[in-house]
C-alpha cells in the first residue's frame, strides 16, 4: 500500500525501502544507511542513528552476518512491517535491518548513548539516607525504584506523548496500595494530553493539575528514588518521564511539601520537632514583613515602648514610608537570590551573600533604608530557605508581596483578610480529588501519624488496601 506516493509498509524491494526512508528522513544527517552483502550474496541494509547505537555490538553483528549470514540467530529482534513504526523505533535508538526480498524488517535493540552518572540530587540534599538521585535515562530510574520495591505488585505502565518528541513516560503504582479511582483518573487525564512537545515532567504537570491558576503546587516533584518509593508504598502514583530527572508524585497535600527525605531515617522525636519548626518558619517567611509594616504604621501601641523608640530613632531621616522601603528591600533580596541561582555555582553563593551584605550596609549608611528593615528582610529570607520543597516555597515567596501591600494600606486588618482568603483557597483546593489540607481539613485520624508530627514506626501498623 502507498500513501502520497510513498509505501506504508515494507516492500520486498530493498531499493524501494531505502528510497522511502531517504524521503521520510530527508536532511537527517545523523541517520546512517549501511548496505552489506551476506555470505550467500543476499543484500541487507542497516539503518540506525549515529551516536545512539552500541557500536561494539553493531560491529559484532555485522561481522557475524558477513560470515554466517543467519541474522535471526545473531541478536534479539522484533519483526516490524509498518514503515512509520520502523522510523519511530530507529529514532529511539533501535537498528533496522532490511533484507532484499523480505516484506518486513528486523528491529534490533542496540540503543546506547551517553548519560549522566547517578549522583546525589543537589536540590534535595539529605543528611541521612541514600545518596542517589534520578538521571535523565528512564530505564535507569525505573531500575532504582525496582531495586527498592522488589515485588510483583509494583507496576510500570508505559505511555507516550508529544506528536513531535514522542516522549516515553511511565505511570508507576503498587497495585494493592493505590485506589482504583485515583489510578483511573490519572489515566484519563494523561490520555487527554494533546501537545506537539513533551520535554520534561513539568509539561505533564501543567496538563493534568486540577487548578492551573492556583499558586500552590498540586503535584509534587522529586529527584529522589527513595521519596518515590515511600510515596508508592503509601498509595500514591508516580510519573517518570524519559529525559527528566524529576518524577511527579500525586496526589499532593500541603503537608507533604514540608516533609524532607531524611524524615523517615531520623528518630521520630527530632523529626516531629523539626516539622513543627518548618511550619512556623513558613508562616514567618510569608507574614513577617507585612506584620512588621502593619504594626509600625498603624498599630504602634502593640509594640513595646523601648522597641518602638528604637525603631523610630532608626527611621529618622528615611525618605520612604515603611511599606515602600520594605518592598524595595524584598525585591532586592529576591533579585539577589535569583541572580545567585543563575550564576555559576563557584561564584553564585558568594555573589548573593556579599551582594546582600554590601547593598544592605550601603543603603543603611546612605539613609535610604532603616536598619530594622534589613533585619526583617534577612530573617524572612532565612525562613524561606527552610522549605524542603522548592515548588512549595515559591507561593509563599509570591504571597509575601500582596500581603505586604495590604498590610501597608489597611494594617493588621488587611493582613488578616489576606490570610483568610489564602485559607479559603487552601481549604477548597484539591489534588486528584484529595483535599489539599487533608488530614487536617477535613480532620482525620492520620493527622498524628505522618503529617504535623511523625509517630514511632512501631506504633503505626502496616495497612493493606
Amino acid at each position: 500500500m502507498e500513501r502520497g506516493g510513498l509505501p506504508v509498509t515494507v516492500n520486498e524491494s530493498l531499493k524501494m525501502n531505502h528510497d522511502a526512508l531517504l524521503h521520510i528522513l530527508d536532511n537527517c544527517s545523523d541517520i546512517v544507511y549501511r548496505p552489506l552483502k551476506l555470505s550467500d550474496q543476499s543484500e541487507i541494509l542497516l539503518v540506525y542513528v549515529d551516536g545512539m547505537t552500541d557500536s561494539t555490538r553493531l560491529e559484532q553483528i555485522i561481522s557475524a552476518c558477513m560470515i554466517s549470514g543467519d541474522i535471526e540467530r545473531l541478536t534479539q529482534y522484533t519483526i516490524v512491517i509498518q514503515l512509520s513504526e520502523i522510523v519511530a523505533k530507529v529514532l529511539k535508538g533501535c537498528t533496522a535491518i532490511f533484507i532484499d526480498g523480505k516484506p518486513f524488517a528486523f528491529m534490533a535493540e542496540l540503543a546506547a548513548y551517553k548519560q549522566r552518572a547517578i549522583d546525589e540530587p543537589s536540590n534535595e540534599a539529605s543528611i541521612r539516607g541514600p545518596r542517589e538521585g534520578f538521571t535523565e535515562d528512564l530505564r535507569t530510574n525505573l531500575s532504582m525504584i525496582r531495586r527498592k520495591i522488589s515485588h510483583p505488585t509494583l507496576k510500570f505502565e508505559m505511555h507516550q506523548a508529544g506528536e513531535l518528541t514522542n516522549t516515553d513516560f511511565v505511570v508507576a503504582y503498587i497495585e494493592e496500595k493505590v485506589k482504583p479511582e485515583l489510578l483511573q483518573e490519572v489515566r484519563n487525564r494523561l490520555q487527554a494530553i494533546r501537545t506537539n512537545q513533551l520535554l520534561d515532567s513539568g509539561y505533564i504537570e501543567e496538563f493534568i493539575e486540577d487548578r492551573s491558576l492556583s499558586l500552590f503546587p498540586q503535584i509534587q516533584n522529586t529527584e529522589r528514588p527513595d521519596t518515590v518509593s515511600s510515596s508508592l508504598l503509601s498509595g500514591r502514583v508516580a510519573i517518570i518521564v524519559d529525559g527528566s530527572p524529576n518524577a511527579l508524585l500525586l496526589p499532593m497535600t500541603f503537608w507533604s511539601g514540608f516533609q524532607a527525605a531524611e524524615d523517615h531515617y531520623e528518630r521520630f522525636i527530632y523529626v516531629s520537632a523539626v516539622r513543627i519548626l518548618r511550619l512556623l518558619l513558613a508562616m514567618l517567611s510569608c507574614l513577617l514583613p507585612s506584620v512588621y509594616v502593619a504594626l509600625t504604621t498603624f498599630h504602634p501601641q502593640m509594640i513595646p515602648l523601648a522597641v518602638m523608640l528604637s525603631i523610630s530613632a532608626s527611621r529618622e531621616g528615611i525618605p520612604f514610608p515603611t511599606v515602600i522601603e520594605t518592598l524595595l528591600m524584598e525585591l532586592m533580596f529576591e533579585g539577589l537570590r535569583e541572580a545567585g541561582l543563575r550564576l555559576p555555582k563557584a561564584i553564585g553563593s558568594a555573589v548573593s551573600i556579599v551582594g546582600a551584605l554590601v547593598i544592605g550596609e550601603a543603603a543603611v549608611q546612605a539613609g535610604f533604608i532603616s536598619a530594622p528593615i534589613v533585619m526583617i528582610v534577612a530573617g524572612t529570607g532565612i525562613a524561606s530557605f527552610a522549605f524542603p520543597s522548592y515548588s512549595l516555597a515559591l507561593p509563599f515567596r509570591l504571597l509575601r508581596f500582596p500581603l505586604l501591600i495590604v498590610g501597608g494600606f489597611l494594617g493588621l486588618y488587611g493582613v488578616a483578610i489576606g490570610v483568610i482568603f489564602i485559607m479559603i483557597h487552601l481549604v477548597t483546593l484539591k489534588s486528584f480529588g484529595v483535599p489539599y489540607l487533608k488530614p487536617v481539613s477535613p480532620i482525620g485520624k492520620s493527622i498524628w501519624k505522618d503529617t504535623l508530627i511523625r509517630l514511632n514506626k512501631r506504633f503505626v501498623p502496616a495497612q493493606r488496601k
